[in-house]
């Protein structure tokens, strides 16, 4: 898929950017300039008595005589000074790597390393924290990439049926668990709790984290997925969501809700409603 040299010229009435210590709850919504596109966004802060950790990207650029839709979730642990960073940075990182062009997987992979270098480069400003991300570039809506790192998740609806995109990447998991071990690092399962990185982290991939680096991986995995007749909607959320909700029971939940605010809205009010302790974010991308 080649596509022309990149204008940074936003479109449409975009998500905006989240500074750091952003307020316990934000919504809002957007569409693309022909109005084929429509999402909207919610996050809430968990229990924990730190800062909304969760950010997110909503927005739409014109490159050449292309349109892009950019949607993410960056879910943040050890601070949101990753999560933030991610958000200003990593979508332009992807769009100015040369091969985007003609192999766009290709330069997702690259951007996703090249970013987590520039984090860990810069941990003594940033701290020892890190993020989860899950990244969705809509082409023309024609083509949907997603690639992800760690646990948020992308979940499409095709005619009603929730169809995964990302790759939940957990400690535990033998392929996981073995790359963790080859890299020297281990995987502790404490009693009642979640299988962790080194007895510390519970996802295998990550953005940052510094100290835990040498056992821990950020390459994304990518799915390249054709948008259709049959494709209605996305669903990105962090673990939040996900940890109390199944993917068939999110799409069954706002299917028949038209307005995108309004059914991102109502999946973080059923993640509280099912006592979800973590930061929610989730962001639904319906296409018309």
């Amino acid at each position: 898929m080649c596509l022309p040299r990149v204008c940074f010229r936003k479109m449409g009435k975009g998500g905006h950017s989240n500074p750091p210590n952003q307020a316990s709850a934000d919504t809002g919504k957007g569409k693309n300039q022909s109005n084929r596109v429509a999402h909207g966004y919610s996050l809430v802060k968990g229990a924990a008595n730190h800062p909304l950790e969760d950010f997110h990207v909503a927005e739409y650029r014109s490159v050449g005589n292309h349109e892009l839709g950019l949607f993410a979730i960056f879910d943040g642990h050890l601070g949101d000074s990753v999560p933030a960073y991610l958000q200003n940075h990593l979508f332009n990182n992807i769009l100015n790597e040369p091969g985007f062009f003609k192999d766009p997987v290709n330069a997702i992979k690259k951007a996703y390393s090249s970013t987590d270098q520039m984090i860990l480069d810069k941990a003594a400003v940033l701290g020892p924290g890190g993020s989860t991300a899950v990244t969705a570039i809509l082409i023309d809506v024609k083509h949907l990439l997603v690639a992800n790192i760690g646990d948020s998740r992308a979940v499409l609806s095709r005619a009603g049926t929730a169809v995964q995109l990302s790759v939940d990447h957990e400690p535990g998991k033998p392929s996981e668990r073995a790359s963790i071990q080859n890299k020297g690092g281990f995987v502790l399962n404490m009693p009642g709790d979640v299988p962790r990185v080194d007895g510390q982290l519970a996802v295998a991939r990550a953005f940052g984290d510094k100290n835990l680096k040498e056992h821990l991986s950020a390459d994304p995995d990518i799915k390249v997925e054709p948008i259709d007749l049959s494709t209605e909607f996305l669903i990105l959320a962090s673990d939040g969501l996900w940890k109390v909700v199944q993917n068939q029971e999110a799409v069954d939940l706002v299917r028949k809700i038209r307005d995108p605010k309004a059914a991102a809205k109502r999946l973080t009010d059923e993640a509280l409603t099912r006592k979800s302790k973590d930061d929610i974010s989730c962001i639904v991308v319906r296409f018309r």
